[in-house]
């Protein structure tokens, strides 16, 4: 990324610092009684190359600020991409305007003064690359070129795509509050396609992080976008059946998201929860602990703090497969009679304590069964906790991988497949701020032919 984009950094956190501190004045000068408001300015770099050409190269620069304004209890909220004196105070106007036609609601209000964040610690979270646009493009194709030289299978790509960005976010608000930071975050990746007789099958992998030197080199990446891609070649159906499942890792993410989700405030406060009245009661087996690490140096997801200025910290979410809380933002907590728990936004750098088996050791375990390793569709019911999605992945006898399998559907009851996890494995070998190792899930139902 070109230096002039990131230089200055300390006078652009200022001047968005100003800008913030503007908004507010404007707000209490219109009437509001309490307001808050955030505001970004980023930049940054794409290339995408297919079959060794360039296909695009992209610039781009963006600014975002908004405002809510509360008068009481009513609450108006606007936005804008124009950062100018004047375009902040139309917004803030706007949000007046829109307060004064909503319905007075007792949770709309700012978060508890004592609970904010009054310091900004530094999380190891900027990191800029100045790679020029020719460098950027020489990565991408190597990656490319790794995986269509991987094996004379790869017949064919969607091509590999390397992007850096760089971006400062100022939150602030009428109790005092006000917290901004700088952030970069780097990624590459590759989708290839492979072909055996007249079947085909494409797959990918990718590498992110926020620092350039944390990356994986672009060869290995676009390895195991083939490898990964080959290796699903010569597919078969499955009858419909009842077996152990072996979520790989980076697939077993989801169910991770879906127990956050299942916890969420706004589910509970809603009453559209499979997880309702849940805290205090064991959900999952005695030996799993799930946790967020908000301050984890250089980490995807880090914050200092969260959506309404509330400090964040590091806390379980399940202790010996016990639900130790709900995920609350300020409002959602007022909502439950709860203090906000500090998610507002979401949970940052979400765990789950890993066990001692690598991928060999949970094939061993998991016996005769399916190891699932992509999902489609989005058939989760909140609600009941009714599991249903397509799958792919292999059928594994002895503890060894037999051929892999294609258009078959998995089926059971997130609550029982919480209940039924046998086992949480070492092999945790992917970027993302989500880590867990893969699941296996002691039975589920596999529909194929």
């Amino acid at each position: 990324m070109p230096t002039a984009t990131i230089e200055n950094t300390e006078e652009r956190l200022a001047r968005l610092q100003e800008t913030i501190d503007d908004l507010l004045k404007e707000a209490k000068r219109q009437g509001a009684s309490a307001a808050e408001a955030s505001v970004g300015s980023s930049s940054g770099l794409e290339v995408t190359v297919r079959l060794g050409e360039v296909e695009t190269v992209e610039h781009t620069r963006d600014n975002g600020l908004g405002v809510t304004v509360y008068f009481g209890h009513r609450k108006g909220s606007a936005s804008t991409s124009d950062l100018s004196p004047a375009a902040v105070r139309d917004a803030v106007q706007a949000a007046c305007a829109i307060a004064q036609h909503t319905q007075e609601d007792r949770c709309a209000h700012l978060a508890d003064p004592d609970l904010l964040a009054t310091e900004v610690p530094d999380l190891d979270l900027c990191h800029p690359w100045a790679i020029e646009v020719e460098e950027a493009i020489q990565l991408a194709v190597a990656c490319e070129d790794a995986a269509r030289g991987f094996d004379p299978r790869i017949v064919n790509s969607e091509g590999a795509s390397l992007s850096t960005g760089f971006g400062i976010h100022v939150a602030g608000n009428s109790n005092g509050f006000m917290g901004g930071y700088p952030t970069t975050r780097h990624s590459l990746n590759c989708a290839v396609i492979g072909q055996e007789a007249d079947m085909m099958q494409r797959d990918y992998w990718w590498t992110t992080a926020r620092a350039a030197s944390d990356l994986d080199s672009a060869r290995s990446v676009g390895e195991r976008a083939a490898e990964r891609t080959v290796s699903r070649l010569g597919g078969r159906r499955l009858g419909t059946c009842e077996a152990p499942v072996l979520f790989r890792a980076e697939v077993a993410t989801g169910l991770l998201r879906s127990l956050v989700s299942a916890i969420n405030g706004s589910s509970i406060y809603r009453r559209s929860s499979f997880l309702l009245d849940q805290v205090g009661e064991r959900i999952f087996p005695d030996f799993v602990r799930i946790y967020e690490e908000p301050h984890l140096l250089r980490g995807l997801a880090s914050a200092p703090y969260d959506g309404d200025g509330v400090a964040t910290r590091p806390k379980d979410l399940v202790t010996e497969g016990v639900l130790q809380t709900y995920v609350l933002d300020a409002y959602s907590g007022c909502r439950l009679g709860l203090p906000t728990t500090g998610n507002a936004g979401g949970v940052r750098n979400l765990r789950i304590e890993m066990g001692d088996k690598d991928r060999q050791a949970m094939l061993r375990e998991l016996g005769t069964g399916l190891l699932v390793t992509e999902l489609m569709g989005h058939g989760v019911n909140a609600v009941t906790g009714d599991y249903s999605r397509g799958a792919s992945g292999f059928w594994v006898e002895n503890g060894e991988i037999q051929y892999p399998v294609e258009e078959i559907t998995i089926a059971g009851n997130l609550k029982k497949m919480f209940a039924g996890l046998v086992a949480v494995g070492n092999d945790c070998d992917f970027p993302g701020s989500t880590r867990t190792g893969s699941w296996l899930i002691d039975r589920m139902t596999i529909a194929g032919e």
